[in-house]
């Protein structure tokens, strides 16, 4: 039988040869195809840490509440997940150690910055970024409208420190280098991974502050991080990235805004106060349908007189501020927040006041954003 199987696989070494073209050098007759070495090559994803809780420190295991955020640097945070180096070749930058209720609006414009100057480098395909759970959604947000690559970006954090029992941290931000080492992460936004889930960042705040899964979106995840990979089940729809009318190497600093809370038996002292102090815009987290109270009217109609903007937004954690209803938004001036909540509201009317000043282009903007 030995003997009946050599002559033919003589044969098929030959025709195989044949298809060759002749004369080419063995070497060059072997070497991959064009695009084969970038094919295979790992994606390479850099770790912008930023500080919060998941590099944060308790002095008992029992403690996930009451500890120290923004102690480990990123390098050891690196070094405690060796499996990192099957997903992607990752590198990490401490760019802050900060507890994230401290960022500023110079922070965020520095770190979407190095974001943006690292995404236009061939050889970064995504960038994960360590961020506190206190503002992290504000700076997904921001991200989301400035930086204009379809590259993923990925914000993550955790509710728990390293040293809590059931750390929440390690499997987070091993869930980030995967998101944004996917393919199928790309063109779909800044995200959020915690809790297993992919959230887009527009969309995704912090509900409660002492579970792990204390982030979530009405509108739902976009998909979910199982046993190491991406499962995608929708995908957002409102501009962001490459179509964003915002560019983060054009903004060097934002216009202050300030966000006055509703309740009821309010005094107009809060605006006042807010427009002393320089803010160009105010968001009014009013009650219901960003309700105004009537004795407020006058008030936030004078401010809008002498050119503050007023924009409505909602203290209500689900739904959105319809136009005109419990207020007539078209005759005082004033802009409605749609389904933004107060915080991201605030950031989208700073980097939008960056461009313009005009209620009517105020408006366009929180539609289609």
């Amino acid at each position: 039988m030995l003997h009946t199987l050599r002559p033919r696989a003589a044969l098929a070494a030959l025709l195989l040869g044949a298809a060759l073209p002749l004369g080419l050098p063995a070497a060059a007759r072997e070497a991959p195809q064009p695009g084969a070495a970038a094919a295979l090559r790992k994606p390479s994803v850099v770790i912008l840490a930023t500080g919060g809780t998941i590099a944060g420190a308790g002095a008992e295991a029992s403690n996930s509440a009451t500890y120290q955020a923004a102690k480990v640097p990123v390098d050891k945070l690196i070094a405690a997940l060796p499996n990192l180096g099957e997903v992607a070749t990752v590198r990490g930058e401490q760019v802050f150690q900060i507890a994230s209720e401290s960022f500023t609006n110079a922070q965020l414009v520095q770190l979407a910055k190095r974001v943006a100057a690292l995404l236009k480098q061939d050889d970064v395909d995504g960038i994960v970024i360590t961020h506190g759970t206190d503002t992290l959604e504000e700076t997904a947000l921001f991200l989301d409208l400035v930086v204009r690559s379809d590259k993923p970006i990925v914000v993550v954090g955790s509710m728990r420190p390293s040293t809590a029992l059931s750390a929440d941290g390690a499997l987070n931000l091993t869930d980030a280098v995967v998101t944004a080492a996917s393919p199928d992460s790309r063109g779909k936004g800044v995200l959020v991974t915690m809790n297993d889930e992919i959230q887009a960042g527009r969309d995704v705040s912090k509900r409660i502050n002492i579970k792990p899964s204390a982030f979530a979106s009405q509108w739902g995840p976009l998909g979910m991080v199982v046993e190491g990979k991406t499962y995608y089940f929708r995908a957002p729809v409102k501009r962001r990235g490459p179509s964003s009318e915002f560019d983060i190497d054009t903004i060097d600093a934002l216009p202050e805004v300030a966000i006055v809370y509703g309740s009821g038996n309010m005094s107009p002292v809060a605006y006042t106060a807010a427009v002393q102090a320089g803010a160009k815009a105010i968001i009014h987290a009013g009650t219901g349908n960003g309700s105004v109270a009537g004795y407020l009217v006058d008030t936030l109609r004078d401010l809008r007189a002498k050119g503050t903007l007023i924009i409505r937004s909602s203290r209500v954690g689900d739904g959105f501020v319809l136009r005109n209803a419990e207020q007539p938004d078209d005759k005082y001036d004033w802009v409605v927040a749609h389904d933004l909540n107060p915080q991201k509201a605030k950031i989208l009317a700073a980097v939008a006041l960056t461009k313009t000043g005009d209620t009517r282009e105020l408006q366009r903007i929180f539609w289609e954003y």
